[in-house]
């Protein structure tokens, strides 16, 4: 009875190819940051810092605004890559970490918007804004989208949500480094409402794209 398991053992052992582990959520978190950050920085090289960025080094709110995004860039990364695993890595707390620096962003949004007065005038080109945010955001996107797929993600839809913030917060990031604009109007409707859009996206992403 032995001899016969052990033959049924290596017969169906025999061909099969060792499967890696699963890579550590802040390894993947790593790639994927070090990856996009490259990419940024090739965006910023090409397109250029905006003209006054040490005039607003000193402006409490921009800082605010800029050092929220890129919180905002880590945590739902980190998020991101937690929901990739079917039991999230066992840290339940990490997907929720983009929950406060979002709301202290809304809140920065708000503040902003109080002190625009007189309000500053909205540049013309709108639409270029929202197409540079998509250039921006699309490698970082796909790569993220392409970690999370090789993982067993059982919550593909939220995901691929947090997925597409963390990458739409890096291509807002980007363009309020580059861009020489602070109308608050306009980086409302041309800069954070798309985030919104983009997320909502991503839900329908990861179902088709994380669903195994």
């Amino acid at each position: 009875m032995t001899d016969s398991t052990e033959s049924l053992i290596a017969s169906l052992a025999e061909g099969m190819e060792p499967i890696a582990p699963a890579s550590r959520p802040l390894a993947l978190f790593i790639k994927w940051l070090a990856g996009s950050l490259a990419y940024m920085a090739i965006m910023l090289l090409y397109f250029g810092l905006r003209r006054d960025l040490p005039l607003h080094l000193h402006a409490p709110l921009y800082l605010a605004e800029t050092g929220l995004l890129a919180c905002l860039v880590v945590t739902s990364g980190i998020s991101a890559v937690t929901l990739s695993f079917p039991d999230l890595y066992q840290r339940r707390w990490a997907v929720f970490t983009p929950v406060l620096p979002l709301l202290l962003f809304l809140a920065t949004l708000y503040l902003e918007w109080l002190h625009d007065s007189p309000p500053a005038p909205e540049p013309p080109h709108g639409m270029d804004c929202l197409l540079c945010i998509s250039m921006f955001s699309v490698l970082p996107a796909a790569w993220l989208m392409l970690l999370l797929r090789r993982q067993a993600s059982t919550h593909y839809y939220l995901a691929g949500g947090i997925a597409l913030l963390a990458a739409t917060s890096i291509g807002c990031l980007t363009l309020r480094l580059s861009e020489d604009t602070d109308s608050i109007a306009h980086l409302i409707k041309w800069h954070y409402l798309p985030m919104v859009g983009f997320s909502i996206l991503g839900l329908w992403l990861g179902r088709k794209l994380l669903k195994w």
